[in-house]
This record gives C-alpha cells, structure tokens and sequence, in this order.
C-alpha cells in the first residue's frame, strides 16, 4: 500500500474514467473518482471504461485485471491537512492562556526578579498541570504533518530545480534546498524539544533548546524566500504564487521585527528586572509564535488543489523523485 500526494484538477484530454493522465505520467483524480473514493471501503479507479479508446494501448473492453487496478483506501485534501496543523496547535494555545490566566495566575505570573506583569509567556501557560498535558499532546498530533509537508515541500522544490536551465542556478538551488531542508527538520526538532523539556523542570535545557528553535525558524524563512527567489528570477508566475510569497515575506518581516523586540524586552527583564518588561517579551513571543504558524500557514497557497491519498496499485504513478525520504538528495 502507497501513500501519494496528487493535483485535483481534471485534464482535458481525460474522458469519463475517475482516473486520467496529465502529460505523460502525473495521476489526477477527477471529481468522479473522488465521490468514489470517499464511498465505504477501498474504490477500483481504471482507465479505458467501457471500451472506448483505453490508454496505454489496451484494447476497448479488455480493462485491467482486478489485481492491477488503483484501489483507493482514503483521500484526503492537502489543504485539510494543513489547517488542522496550524488550527490545533493555535487552539491549543488559546486554551492555555485563558485557563492558566483564571485558575493559576499566581503560577503563571512568577519570576526570578517578582515584579509585576499582566502577561503570561508561552512556556509559563504551557508548563503549569495540566496545560502542560494538553500542550504536549496537541504537538504530538502536530509534528506528524510537519513532517509530511517537509518532505513534500523538498520534492516540490527539487521539480522546480529540474526545470531549471541555468546550471549555476541548479547548482545554488541544490545547494538552498538542503539549507531549507535541514532547517525546517532542526526547527521540528526543537519545537519537539521547548515542548517536552519544561522550563519548570530544566529551565537551562528549555532556553537552550528555545534559541536553537528561533534560530531555526528564521533562518528557515529566509532560505526559503532565497531559494524562491533563484527558482522564480522573473518574479510569481501566477496569482497564487504571488499571494503565496507576499505573505512568506510579510510572516518573515513580523518575525524579525518581534524578535528584536523579544530580545530587548528579555535583556530588560533579566538584568534590569523592569516593571511589565517580561510582559512585553511575552507579547513579542505570541507574535513570533503567530507569525511562524503565519509562514508555514501559506503551505495552503503553494498547494491549494493536491490531496494526500492512501492508495494500491501505485507503482506505475510513482516517482522516484516524489517518494517519501529522508535523504537530501
């Protein structure tokens, strides 16, 4: 059984069958087959119905056998998928804050220099009991699909790097996309790690872990956006990618913005220990939080009509380049 991710739109040189080609071998599922896949059990989608024309040389009415059929088990829209990561983990949040802040203030409001404050930061909500439990397990569910869309951002990328003609362009975009790769698995790690290593329990640990994890997310954008730029030198071809990259640029700039102000407020809190500076750096780091979900929010603008379906019978569709790895090559 295979997992693949295929474009929902319908080709024009399809005819009635659930499943036709674009150009010579991309799978697109049409909306027939999809009212069929979404039917109770696993759906037989074939091509050459009913004897008219089958491709791939097949003669009318011969079909394929049950065996060689694409069985589809589940689809589901990529752009679902996509909304319930940055849904859940944001829910999550809201829950947290507004429970901790009535119930635990006290908890919540508490730090070394025990000067006043109105808000509460992120680990502070999220280390107290049990937000500490619900936290952990909203994350749990959300670092799965991060690593999905990871893998499934290196393959995109990489078809666009192959249809570069420049080779120096090849060559720094190869060299970008395993800059971007890297830094978006360090990133996923590290968000794994403030989660899990509570500033409660290993407050040394939690900061250390937390600086790698800003780190990350920012050298992230800014590889992604350098990599955007090398594989588009003419600028967004369509609407899409235009609105796609304004908003990356847009979450990147709000995310450097907070951070100098996260950083300034933090210094003021620790060494200074000045009145309402560690609600200040708590502010600066929901926006920082908001802004990184922003970012990798525009997954649903670079892949607006793919789904990810669970499928059999897969290997004349798949390619070598969209499988799923962790290799960088």
């Amino acid at each position: 059984m295979q997992s693949a991710m295929i474009d929902g739109h319908r080709s024009d040189a399809g005819g009635d069958s659930g499943l036709v080609k674009v150009g010579s071998s991309n799978p697109v599922l049409t909306a027939a087959g999809r009212a069929a896949a979404a039917g109770g059990g696993a759906t037989d989608l074939a091509e050459g119905v009913g004897g008219g024309g089958g491709g791939d040389g097949e003669g009318g009415g011969g079909g394929k056998s049950q065996s060689e059929k694409l069985a589809v088990h589940l689809i589901v829209s990529f752009r679902d998928i996509c909304v319930f990561t940055l849904v859940l983990p944001l829910g999550t949040l809201f829950v947290c804050f507004v429970t901790a802040y009535v119930f635990q203030p006290e908890e919540i409001h508490e730090t070394h220099c025990r000067v006043y404050n109105i808000i509460p930061s992120i680990s502070a909500i999220t280390g107290v009991s049990p937000q500490r439990y619900l936290w952990r397990i909203s994350i749990a569910l959300h670092i799965g699909p991060r690593f999905v869309i990871a893998f499934v951002y290196k393959n995109y990328y990489r078809a666009l790097i192959n249809e570069l003609l420049d080779p120096l362009s090849i060559k720094k975009a190869s060299r970008l996309l395993k800059i971007v790769y890297c830094l978006n698995m360090v990133e996923i790690c590290a968000l794994l790690g403030v989660t899990y290593i509570s500033n409660k329990e290993n407050y040394p640990l939690h900061e250390k872990v937390f600086i790698i994890f800003m780190i990350s997310s920012l050298s992230y954008m800014l590889a992604t956006l350098k990599l955007l730029k090398v594989l588009q030198p003419n600028g967004p071809q369509t609407a899409q990618e235009e609105s796609a990259l304004r908003y990356k640029r847009a979450f990147f700039a709000l995310s450097i913005a907070s951070t100098v102000g996260l950083i300034l407020f933090f210094l003021k809190h620790r060494f200074l220990c000045h009145d309402l500076a560690f609600s200040w750096f708590a502010l600066c780091e929901y926006i920082v939080a908001s802004a990184n979900m922003g970012f990798h929010c525009t997954t649903m603008l670079d892949f607006p009509t793919e789904d990810f379906l669970i499928a059999k019978n897969t290997e004349r569709y798949r390619k070598k380049q969209a499988a799923l790895s962790w290799k960088l090559d």
